[in-house]
């Protein structure tokens, strides 16, 4: 059994849907339609959306015609994908570092800087292992990290956010060559305190898990219009393996 770390309770947490309420469905659209054209899957390919959250780019997958998958840790997460009722469209509780399914997706894809939050970098290798082992044979994995070089040089460290009245204290300190992010605000009459810690991985990192499970490199972009990646100035690093 592993380990319960800080994001088993802050991903369920309402105040986590809410304070995150204004991610930009238009922009997981827009990131969706380009990456499958760039790819190229066949209608009825079997995508795995590993950390789905609610769901939001698995509704645009499906949409595309490919049956998807949709695993994520946070039950409250999968339970509200589970409500939308997308079409071709199943959701399920899974910890990502664990194996799921064998030999079974033509790709799987990573968002929105979904890895990293783990105490063990090991466990990191352990989401690309599991992987690898769920796709068939030249099958592709998309990994849609933040640019870590860009996230450091212009980090700010202390803001406020406002949702429906409650008042989000955030402060980012870097860390353990991590990104801590706490979260202090005033809510039903209680103060609630939590803190996020993604490591400040790099293309190196996953260049390095990724050949040691024997994923090739076959395309590196830096935002969602699949711009080539710049260190000091893009937004994200967006690596695409084949296996």
């Amino acid at each position: 059994m592993l380990d319960k770390e800080w994001f088993a309770d802050w991903f369920n947490s309402k105040y986590y849907f809410l304070l995150y309420n204004k991610r930009n469905d238009d922009e997981a659209k827009l990131f969706i339609n380009n990456l499958f054209s760039k790819i190229n899957l066949n209608k009825n390919s079997k995508v795995w959306d590993n950390a789905c959250g609610k769901g939001r780019h698995c509704k645009f997958i499906s949409q595309l015609g490919h049956f998807t998958t949709g695993t994520d840790l946070a039950e409250n997460s999968i339970s509200e994908a589970i409500s939308f009722n997308y079409n071709n469209t199943e959701f399920f509780v899974h910890d990502m570092r664990l194996p799921f399914r064998f030999n079974y997706y033509d790709i799987v894809v990573n968002l929105f800087t979904s890895i990293g939050y783990f105490k063990k970098h090991s466990d990191n290798f352990s989401v690309f292992n599991s992987v690898y082992k769920a796709l068939n044979p030249n099958g592709y994995f998309v990994i849609d990290f933040f640019n870590s070089n860009k996230v450091v040089n212009q980090l700010i460290s202390n803001s406020n956010e406002v949702r429906e009245n409650i008042n989000f204290k955030i402060t980012k300190k870097i860390e353990n060559n991590s990104i801590v992010k706490k979260i202090e605000f005033c809510a039903d009459d209680k103060n609630f305190y939590f803190e996020e810690k993604v490591n400040l991985l790099k293309q190196d990192d996953f260049l390095s898990f990724a050949n040691t499970c024997g994923f090739k490199l076959v395309y590196k972009f830096g935002d969602y219009q699949l711009n080539d990646f710049n260190e000091n100035i893009s937004d994200r690093l967006i690596l695409i393996f084949k296996k």
